[in-house]
C-alpha cells in the first residue's frame, strides 16, 4: 500500500473535491481518499498506478502536483478502524434482516398476507445487500460502486416478480389474511428496522456508496412496515383482502424507487 500526498491549489470547496473523487474513484488501485480543504491537499491510498493517478489529477487543471509518496503499512489508522466498525454494523443489520426474512415469510404464508410476504422478500434483498457491502469493506472505491449497482438491479428484479404475484392474487380467489398476525409481526419488523437505521446512521462511513445503499434500503423498510400495519387494520375494518394486496403493490413500487436511487449511487 502506498500513500501519496498531492497539493491542489485550486481546490477551494467541495465542488473541486467531488471532481477529484469522480476522477479517481474509477481507478482500481485507489483504496481511499483523504481531503484537507484548508490546506488544499488530498492524500491518496493506493496500490501502484501512481503515474495514472498523477495524470488524472493534472487533467483536472486545478494546479495539482505531487508533494510526496511512499509505502505505508496501513492506509491510516482511522481507515482501519472505520473498516472494522463497518463490519460490525453490517453484520448486525445482516443478522436482523435475515432473521426477519424468515419470520415474515413464515408468518406471511401462514396468515395468507401478501404484505408480509412482500416485506419478507424485501428483507431478503436487504440481507443480500448487506452481505455484498461486507464484501466491499476495505475494498476499492470502484468495487463499492459496482456493488451499489448490483444491489439496485437485484431490487428491481425482485420488485417485478413481486408485483406479478400481487396481480395474480388480485384476480384470483384468495382467503382473507390474518390481520392480527400482519399487525403484530410488522410492529416487530418496524422496531428491528429502526434499530438497523440507527446503527447505519451512526457509522462514520455513511457517505460511502455501499453504506448509503444500505441506509436507503432500511429507510424504505420503515415506510413499508408502517404501510403493512395500516393494511392490517383496514383488512379488519373492511373485511376484505384488497388492502393487503394494495400495500403489497405499493411495497414493490417503493422498492423500485429505492433501486433507482441505488443505481444513481453506482454511477
Amino acid at each position: 500500500m502506498d500513500k501519496t500526498l498531492f497539493k491542489v491549489p485550486k481546490m477551494d470547496c467541495s465542488a473541486e473535491e467531488n471532481l477529484i473523487r469522480m476522477k479517481l474513484e474509477n481507478l482500481s488501485s485507489v483504496y481511499d481518499l483523504n481531503f484537507d480543504l484548508s490546506r488544499r491537499e488530498v492524500t491518496v491510498f493506493h496500490e501502484g498506478q501512481l503515474e495514472q493517478i498523477e495524470k488524472s489529477i493534472r487533467d483536472l487543471n486545478l494546479g495539482g502536483k505531487m508533494l510526496s509518496t511512499g509505502p505505508t503499512e496501513q492506509p491510516g489508522q482511522t481507515v482501519i478502524t472505520e473498516n472494522k466498525n463497518q463490519r460490525k454494523v453490517l453484520l448486525a443489520v445482516l443478522f436482523i434482516n435475515f432473521a426477519f426474512f424468515v419470520i415474515e415469510m413464515t408468518t406471511g404464508l401462514i396468515s395468507r398476507s401478501m404484505g408480509l410476504v412482500a416485506d419478507s422478500l424485501d428483507m431478503l434483498a436487504d440481507s443480500i445487500v448487506y452481505g455484498l457491502s461486507l464484501f466491499a469493506v476495505g475494498g476499492t472505491l470502484m468495487r463499492k460502486k459496482r456493488i451499489a449497482r448490483l444491489a439496485g438491479y437485484f431490487q428491481i428484479t425482485l420488485a417485478v416478480i413481486g408485483f406479478l404475484e400481487v396481480l395474480r392474487r388480485f384476480f384470483g380467489a384468495e382467503n382473507l389474511p390474518d390481520f392480527s398476525t400482519m399487525i403484530f409481526v410488522s410492529v416487530l419488523a418496524l422496531i428491528a428496522n429502526s434499530i438497523c437505521l440507527y446503527l447505519l446512521q451512526q457509522s462514520k462511513s455513511k457517505e460511502e456508496a455501499h453504506i448509503k445503499a444500505s441506509m436507503i434500503f432500511t429507510s424504505n423498510d420503515v415506510i413499508i412496515n408502517l404501510g403493512v400495519i395500516a393494511a392490517g387494520f383496514l383488512v379488519s375494518w373492511l373485511d376484505s383482502n384488497r388492502p393487503d394486496l394494495i400495500i403489497g403493490a405499493i411495497v414493490f413500487v417503493v422498492v423500485i424507487h429505492g433501486a433507482v436511487r441505488i443505481l444513481r449511487l453506482g454511477k
